[in-house]
């Protein structure tokens, strides 16, 4: 059995039938109102394990696309503050992360992306109040004019989009998206991070 919790990161992920982990002893995964993940009861956030002892990892995946001019396409969030990419968190059922990267593109700005490569892989920490998770980021290269010019925002959780050159989309996006954004328009090859940053002795 299979319980999804919707993310504050446009989508969901399924957590197995488990336990979440606290020094009281194991108890029920609630869903707050939020309908956020909820943390582990007393800020104890090594994370939910399920029955069979094995940690619940949430996986999102993002897209980098751009115009002509080589501009990168950038949402503004109605639930968070600063900039982000296309993107959110893979659903239960059996969605990979491409699925979820073309899903996410197309329910946010009305783009259907056919093709790309991966460009990053992020490992982050979980931390108290926040799961942490697999972030994987797809280079989806440029798009065309009349798919740019057609774009529709989704405006329960987009408020505006913007073209804009990639050293100034940098300056806007949150933190975390940053280090992954640079990191991965550094290199044409796919690269392996860890909360956004290069990890020595890994090529």
């Amino acid at each position: 059995m299979q319980r999804t919790y919707r993310s504050a990161q446009n989508g969901a992920f399924a957590l197995p039938q488990g336990r979440a982990v606290s020094p009281a002893g194991p108890l029920a995964v609630t869903a707050r109102e939020s309908g956020c993940v909820p943390p582990c009861p007393a800020g104890n956030d090594r994370g939910v394990v399920p029955d069979d002892g094995l940690p619940a990892i949430p996986v999102s995946a993002g897209a980098l696309i751009y115009d002509r001019a080589g501009r990168l396409l950038i949402l503004k969030p109605t639930y968070k503050t600063g900039w982000t990419i296309p993107g959110g968190v893979m659903e239960a059922g059996g969605e990979t992360p491409w699925d979820a990267c073309r899903r996410e593109v197309r329910e946010e700005c009305g783009i259907e992306v056919r093709g790309g490569r991966l460009a990053c892989v992020d490992f982050r920490p979980g931390r108290p109040g926040h799961p942490g998770g697999v972030r994987f980021l797809f280079d989806c290269g440029t798009a065309d004019d009349a798919a740019l010019a057609a774009i529709t925002v989704q405006p329960e959780e987009v408020a505006e989009y913007r073209l804009v050159p990639p050293d100034e989309a940098l300056a806007l996006l949150r933190p975390p998206i940053r280090r992954r954004v640079r990191a991965a328009t550094r290199h044409r090859r796919c690269v392996y991070l860890e909360n956004g940053r290069p990890v020595p002795g890994i090529t």
